[in-house]
């Protein structure tokens, strides 16, 4: 079964049960992946991975607007946005821990020939691009960056 099948599956088992929120958000990621079916010049189907980036985008659209509603004292409003996000987690891989990202990191360092120290940084564009195309959906891209720079400055 696809993601996008699942996700269908799964809001139809959340209108029976009447869970509000549930529905409310696999309808708007429903939505979000019609979206970006249509844009463009022509059609697509998207894939598992195209899916899993579109999630990743609209769970970030939540905890940046949880954030701000708590910022603004609308605790009601932020507290619904974090009950989003995290129906729109169980649909994403489990992210790494810091351990994982580590190793991953360092096998990267050692398949791009990069050479921790002063002349490290020069070698933070070839190893991102190479772990941003591998660890899609599991890691943020700064927490990422942030690992490359610290074991790439020796």
């Amino acid at each position: 079964m696809s993601l996008k099948e699942r996700l269908r599956a799964d809001l139809a088992h959340a209108i029976k049960a009447r869970d509000e929120v549930r529905t409310a958000t696999l309808r708007m990621a429903l939505a979000a992946i019609t979206t970006e079916e249509v844009s463009g010049a022509t059609a697509r189907t998207l894939t598992d991975e195209d899916i899993i980036k579109v999630l990743l985008r609209e769970r970030k659209k939540r905890d940046e607007a949880a954030e701000a509603f708590a910022a603004a004292g609308r605790q009601d409003l932020a507290d619904r946005e974090r009950a989003e996000a995290e129906v729109i987690a169980a649909y994403l891989p489990e992210p790494l821990s810091d351990d994982e990202l580590r190793a991953a990191v360092r096998e990267a360092i050692a398949e791009v020939g990069a050479v921790p120290g002063p002349e490290g940084a020069r070698f933070i564009g070839p190893v991102m691009k190479l772990l941003t195309a591998r660890l899609s959906g599991r890691a943020d891209g700064s927490r990422i960056a942030a690992e490359v720079r610290q074991q790439l400055a020796g």
